[in-house]
């Protein structure tokens, strides 16, 4: 079963600071636990994907109708300081292990090594549909 897991960036109750404003030691040990959790998905055979994404500002919104030019502008404007911090794409035995990854990474340290408690969407990766041929 494959599973997405998605690092929404947003304050939490532990933390509203955001990551640039950090302590540098802070942003070491937290790019480091990331690096580890990889690491131990990787050595689980868990691991499919992981990758952090640059933040909104860089983002562009594509609107197209498949006949005429695409509409694109700039970034997504949320109403919130929300948007998708990374991703892990992980390949586990039941719904339960997803969920146990998820709660590892929420857990990642913040400022003063404080737990995040960042919130982790889990999502099942639905299979591509059978094909009459």
């Amino acid at each position: 079963m494959k599973y997405l897991l998605a690092m929404s960036y947003a304050a939490t109750e532990n933390c509203d600071v955001p990551m640039t404003d950090w302590d540098p030691a802070d942003v070491t040990a937290h790019i480091q636990f990331q690096h580890s959790l990889g690491q131990e998905l990787q050595a689980s055979g868990e691991l499919v994907d992981a990758q952090g994404l640059s933040g909104p500002e860089s983002a562009r919104i594509v609107v197209a109708d498949g006949t005429g030019a695409p509409v694109i502008s700039d970034g997504p404007f949320p109403e919130t300081k929300e948007f998708l911090a990374g991703y892990w794409i992980v390949d586990v035995d039941s719904p339960e292990r997803a969920l146990e990854i998820a709660a590892k990474a929420s857990a990642a340290p913040g400022p003063g090594g404080v737990p995040l408690r960042q919130p982790i969407e889990v999502r099942e990766i639905m299979g591509v549909p059978a094909t009459e041929s």
